[in-house]
C-alpha cells in the first residue's frame, strides 16, 4: 500500500540527503539499536497496561502507571508508537496490541467536544490504515475528520480548541491545534472534498496572523470573539507567562507549519517554519545538549527540561531539512541529529525495564499546573520513535 504523506516518513521535498556522501552523521547501527531497544521496552509496557485504558505517564512518587481514557488528547500515542515499532520490526504482537487499543478509540470519531482528534485518531488509525490497508480504518478517519471540522468558526477563521474555562476565554485557539490540521488535509485528499483542507488553510492563516510575535516565538492561547473574529487576549496556559515562549508550543508550531507546507506547497508556511526554527536554534537559553527547558524564558540547573518538546522538534527539523538547501539544510539536520543523540543517551533514555516501560525520561507536561513534571510522557515516546523512523528513511535513500 502506498504510504500516506505525513505519518512519519514523508520527507520528499528537495533533493534527497545521501548517507554515502557523508551528509548524515548518525549510522544505521545507531538507529537500529534505539528502535530495537524501543521494541523491547514497549513489550515491558504492554504487560503493565490494564484493559480499557491507555498509558499516559508514571506517578513520580510511587512509580505506578498513570492511564487515560479514550477521550484524553494523549489516547492515540500508545497505539501509534506500537504501529511505528511494528513497521520497523514486523513483529505481529505489536500490531495485535495496537489494534486492540484502537478498538477503545473508535468511538472518539463522533467526539465533537475536542480539537485533538488529529492526535487521537490520525496518528493512530492513520498509521494503521497506512500499514494494513484496512478500509474500516478509513471510514473511522473520515467520520472523525467531519467531527473535527464541526468546531470551525468561519467568522474567526479557526477551529475552537477548548470548551472549558468559559469565565476566561470566549473562543480559545492554542498553537497545539496546528498539529490537528494534517488530519483535515488527509481527509480532503481521500474524500475529494476540498472543505477539510480549506478549513485547515484558514486556520493556519489565522494562526500565522495572530499567534506570532516579532521574534517569531508563539503565544500559547489566542482568545477570539466568536461573533466578530476580533482578538480578545493573547495568553498562555502552560507557559511561564503570557509573553514567554513555552517550549513545546514552539515545537508544535514548527512541526505544524512544516507539515502545512508539505501538504499545500504554500511558501508562506515554509517561511514561517524557517522563522520558528531560527528562533528555537538561536535561543541563548537552549542547553548545550539541545534539550530545552520547559519554557525558553527560564533556565538554571534546577529548571525541568522537556524531552517531549525536543522529540517533536527533532522530527520536525528532519522533515524541514528536506525542504531547504545548502547550509540551512545542514543546520536543521545537524540540530536534529544532536537532539536524537542526546535523547538516546542514558541521560534521557531509560534502561529497559525501568521508567514504567516508557522510553524517555525528563519531560514536562504542565509546569504551571504542577502536573507531570520531570516524568515520562507517551507523546514524547511517539515523536522520538517517529524521528528515528524518519532518520531511518533518510539512511535508506
Amino acid at each position: 500500500m502506498k504510504k500516506m504523506l505525513g505519518l512519519g516518513l514523508a520527507l520528499a521535498m528537495g533533493a534527497p540527503l545521501n548517507a554515502q556522501q557523508g551528509r548524515l552523521a548518525l549510522t544505521d547501527a545507531f538507529v537500529s539499536k534505539n528502535l530495537n531497544d524501543a521494541v523491547e521496552q514497549y513489550r515491558t509496557l504492554i504487560e503493565k497496561v490494564p484493559e480499557g485504558v491507555l498509558p499516559r505517564t508514571i506517578d513520580k512518587a510511587t512509580g505506578n502507571l498513570v492511564t487515560a481514557k479514550s477521550n484524553s488528547w494523549i489516547s492515540g500515542f500508545y497505539p501509534s508508537t506500537l504501529l511505528y515499532l511494528y513497521e520497523y520490526s514486523q513483529e505481529a504482537d505489536l500490531l495485535l496490541e495496537a489494534e486492540k487499543r484502537l478498538q477503545l478509540l473508535e468511538k472518539e470519531k463522533d467526539n465533537k467536544r475536542t480539537h485533538d482528534l488529529g492526535f487521537m485518531l490520525y496518528c493512530s488509525f492513520g498509521n494503521a490504515l497506512r500499514l494494513t490497508g484496512n478500509k474500516d480504518y478509513e471510514s473511522v478517519l473520515l467520520t472523525g475528520a467531519e467531527s473535527l471540522a464541526s468546531r470551525f468558526n468561519p467568522t474567526v477563521g479557526s477551529i475552537r480548541s477548548w470548551d472549558h474555562n468559559g469565565d476566561k476565554w470566549k473562543f480559545p485557539v492554542i498553537i497545539d491545534n496546528m498539529m490537528n490540521l494534517e488530519f483535515l488535509n488527509w481527509a480532503s485528499r481521500v474524500s475529494g472534498n476540498p472543505k477539510y483542507i480549506d478549513i485547515s488553510k484558514k486556520h493556519a492563516n489565522t494562526t500565522l496572523k495572530n499567534h506570532f510575535r516579532a521574534d517569531n516565538s508563539s503565544y500559547h492561547v489566542i482568545d477570539y470573539d466568536p461573533e466578530t473574529g476580533a482578538v480578545r487576549n493573547k495568553h498562555t496556559h502552560q507557559g511561564a507567562d503570557h509573553e514567554s515562549a513555552w517550549a513545546r508550543g514552539q515545537a508544535w508550531g514548527l512541526y505544524g507549519y512544516t507539515m502545512m507546507y508539505r501538504d499545500t506547497q504554500d511558501k508562506a508556511y515554509l517561511n514561517q517554519a524557517r522563522k520558528i526554527a531560527a528562533f528555537m536554534l538561536n535561543q541563548p537559553n537552549l542547553p548545550e545538549d539541545g534539550i530545552p527547558y520547559w519554557d525558553y524564558s527560564v533556565s538554571g540547573p534546577d529548571v525541568p527540561r522537556d524531552a517531549s518538546a525536543a522529540a517533536i522538534t527533532a522530527s520536525a527539523l528532519l522533515e524541514l531539512s528536506g525542504m531547504v538547501k545548502g547550509k540551512e539544510r545542514k543546520r536543521y539536520l545537524r540540530a536534529a541529529e544532536h537532539i536524537l543523540t542526546s535523547l538516546s543517551s542514558p541521560a534521557y533514555k531509560a534502561d529497559i525495564g525501568t521508567n514504567g516501560g516508557f522510553l524517555l525520561m525528563h519531560s514536562t507536561g504542565h509546569f504551571p499546573g504542577n502536573s507531570e513534571i520531570d516524568v515520562p510522557l507517551s507523546y514524547a515516546d511517539y515523536y522520538y520513535v517517529e524521528a528515528l523512523m524518519r532518520y531511518r528513511d533518510l539512511l535508506a535513500r
